[in-house]
């Protein structure tokens, strides 16, 4: 029970350094992932799934009002299911199960803005007569509701992960080919990404430069 308890803190603690609290990069899949992994007892298993879904997460920046998925309770989830299990059975199917907890991570989100921005609606003839009292209230609940975002859905990534990884319902080729499949995305998705935030010019070259020095340090 202790260790659910821990990984459901860990996940409601990511989930909230997304978009509105804190912000230190703990929501990076790459820490969220290890942690958890590390809370398990399989550091590596979590590093790896966190690797993964950080290339996923490379392709938006969590800046604004962009649509983003919730990478952090998703790499909390895949490590849950690839933890104790073979490296290529556990990997693929613990990133394609994180990635649609990513994604209805995603959905939570924009449900909570759009209880925000309807309140603000609702009050902003106070708002424009300066009432701090009201501003000062649509924080602290603009701050619960997130708060309960964030607690429900790392309960739900939590739980998906726990009964995936108890009843994979896959077998070892498809787990083999999932993994196949999850890195092909993951490399395809960082590598587009990085080209359109590149540009064609300069930043394009630069890309391609870094992309042949990393090909010769893992060749070396």
């Amino acid at each position: 029970m202790t260790l659910w308890i821990l990984l459901w803190g860990w996940g409601t603690v990511v989930s909230l350094d997304l978009i509105s609290v804190g912000q230190v990069m703990i929501a990076r899949p790459l820490v969220a992932g290890t942690v958890a992994g590390v809370i398990l007892g399989d550091p590596l298993a979590g590093g790896m799934v966190g690797m993964l879904l950080e290339l996923f997460a490379l392709d938006v920046l969590p800046v604004g009002a962009v649509q983003y998925p919730d990478y952090g309770i998703a790499s909390v989830t895949a490590a849950i299911i690839a933890a104790d299990a073979p490296p290529i059975l556990g990997l693929g199917l613990g990133v394609a199960i994180g990635l649609v907890v990513a994604y209805l991570g995603q959905l939570a989100i924009a449900r909570v803005r759009a209880l925000n921005s309807a309140e603000v609606r609702r009050t902003a003839p106070q708002l424009d007569g300066g009432d701090w009292n009201v501003v000062s209230r649509i924080h602290r609940r603009a701050l619960g509701r997130e708060l309960v975002r964030a607690a429900v859905v790392a309960v739900m990534g939590v739980s998906v992960g726990a009964l995936v990884a108890q009843h994979p319902l896959i077998t070892v080729r498809g787990a083999i080919l999932l993994s196949v499949v999850m890195i092909g995305a993951a490399i395809g998705t960082a590598a587009t990404g990085a080209m359109r935030l590149g540009g064609r010019g300069l930043g394009l070259r630069w890309f391609v430069l870094g992309l042949l020095g990393g090909l010769v340090v893992v060749m070396l």
